[in-house]
């Protein structure tokens, strides 16, 4: 590992720890999902890598919760296993969606950023409801490292490194 690497989010795996096959770390990848989790470790190659975490923001289930909760933005992990470095390259994608009538859509005309991504972003909103009570209407929480934290423990478990990649190729 290099001397930038707390910029990227690199790290090595801890000392001792046995290198896994990589079926073995795709498993622990996929064992990460859960139901209650707001997004979702699946197989990456629609995009052309090995796997994917994201938001399950396009989910019937989530994207209403996504909704209410104003939720503005869509965070994916793009994953490349390097067998000979005994690496996950990642690199991240942030984009901004538009919401229209209840349902996703990504914005034309939104942004986008590819690399490292490092977001914390909150919002409490309190108002009088149509009962008249005043209370909390919705609470809104973005944290990129909710995905990013549990992914890479579960890199790290397997004896493999985890490269963020900040420029360049995946």
């Amino acid at each position: 590992m290099g001397l930038f690497d707390f910029l990227t989010g690199s790290k090595a795996p801890p000392a001792g720890t046995k290198r896994q096959t990589v079926a073995a770390l795709r498993k622990k990848l996929m064992a990460v999902n859960r139901a209650s989790a707001p997004f979702v470790i699946r197989d990456g190659k629609k995009e052309g890598v090995d796997m994917v975490a994201e938001w399950r923001i396009v989910d019937a289930k989530w994207y209403e919760i996504f909704a209410k909760a104003g939720i503005k933005k869509v965070f994916k992990v793009l994953m490349k296993f390097d067998e000979a470095k005994g690496e996950v390259r990642a690199v991240d994608e942030l984009w901004e969606v538009e919401w229209r009538a209840g349902i996703p859509t990504l914005s034309a005309s939104g942004s986008a950023a590819r690399g490292q991504q490092f977001e914390k972003s909150f919002e409490t909103v309190y108002a009088f409801r149509e009962d008249g009570s005043f209370g909390e209407i919705y609470d809104y929480r973005f944290d990129t490292t909710e995905i990013k934290r549990p992914v890479k423990a579960a890199v790290l478990d397997a004896g493999w490194g985890w490269r963020g990649v900040a420029f360049g190729k995946l």
